[in-house]
């Protein structure tokens, strides 16, 4: 089984989505988003958010090719947006550990 950072980096999406969320990082608020997207008072950690933001976007996708009416474009940008942000926080923090371990050993 993949990890979930090789998950989402084999994730293929229409570049049009993936270029329009890479615009609406910067404006990314954990609390705010995360709360909303995942309907949830309580946040998860990184990898759980992934996991969950992994399974939303598998069933929004799907929406998206069968042409369904319940698809909106701009909801799956917000899933994809959140989606990035909380890889690349993961991405940062084991980066940071592994360094940390390098330095005491």
């Amino acid at each position: 089984m993949l990890d979930i950072l090789t998950q989402v980096n084999i994730l293929k999406r229409p570049s049009l989505l993936v270029r329009a969320a890479r615009h609406g990082i910067e404006g990314y608020n954990r609390t705010v988003h995360l709360r909303r997207l995942l309907k949830s008072d309580v946040l998860p950690g990184q990898g759980q958010a992934i996991v969950k933001l992994m399974e939303l976007e598998t069933v929004i996708d799907a929406q998206r090719i069968a042409k369904r009416a319940e698809y909106t474009v701009a909801h799956h940008i917000e899933v994809l947006v959140a989606l990035m942000c909380e890889a690349n926080t993961l991405k940062s923090a084991n980066a940071h550990r592994k360094r940390a371990l390098e330095i005491t050993h």
